[in-house]
């Protein structure tokens, strides 16, 4: 394997004439026509469609921030009206309990009233009968006394007491000595 070995001198000419790092001038002026080209197409087709991208992005989030807003103030002005009617209910609630105690507190009293009434007429009614009761136990009793008073006297006096008339003093006189005699009991009575 014999290498050709170039002199130092040429080696160093042809490095000096074209390195391999170094692109020719002719790529270097296509490549910035090229990039130039690049950037205005860029700059008329595909930077348009990111900023219409970024706008109607921007729009809706605008758009969802208002209607975020417009949803929230909504809320608020249903929450304060709901809070409104719900006083007002709690107000109509308390006037309703208010007008239920007075019309309790009057039905209350209307049926005392009635219900004294109707005692006062139950009592005014059993004082009556028991007066009727009374006159006609006393009547009764009257009756009954005078025909043992007329035996027990003709049994006594020895002879009938037959007429009427005098039957009738009779027992006349005896119930006055013992009305008479019930009479002085009770004084004593209350005098002690």
């Amino acid at each position: 394997m014999l290498t050709k070995v170039l002199p130092l001198t040429e080696a160093a000419g042809e490095a000096h004439e074209q390195s391999p790092l170094m692109p020719h001038t002719a790529e270097v002026i296509f490549g910035f026509v090229f990039l130039i080209l690049l950037a205005i197409a860029f700059a008329k087709v595909v930077v348009p469609k990111f900023e219409k991208a970024y706008a109607d992005r921007t729009a809706a989030i605008e758009g969802g921030m208002n209607e975020a807003k417009q949803a929230q103030a909504e809320a608020k002005a249903a929450l304060e009206k709901y809070n409104a009617q719900l006083a007002e209910a709690r107000q109509e609630a308390a006037r309703i309990r208010e007008d239920a105690r007075e019309q309790g507190a009057v039905i209350i009293a209307e049926m005392r009233e009635q219900a004294n009434a109707e005692a006062e007429r139950i009592v005014t009614h059993a004082r009556t009968q028991i007066e009727a009761e009374r006159t006609q136990a006393v009547a009764q009793l009257r009756s009954e006394v005078g025909a043992v008073a007329t035996q027990l006297a003709g049994r006594i006096v020895g002879e009938s007491l037959e007429d009427e008339a005098r039957q009738r003093r009779t027992v006349e006189r005896f119930l006055a000595e013992l009305e008479s005699q019930e009479s002085a009991a009770q004084a004593v009575g209350t005098e002690r």
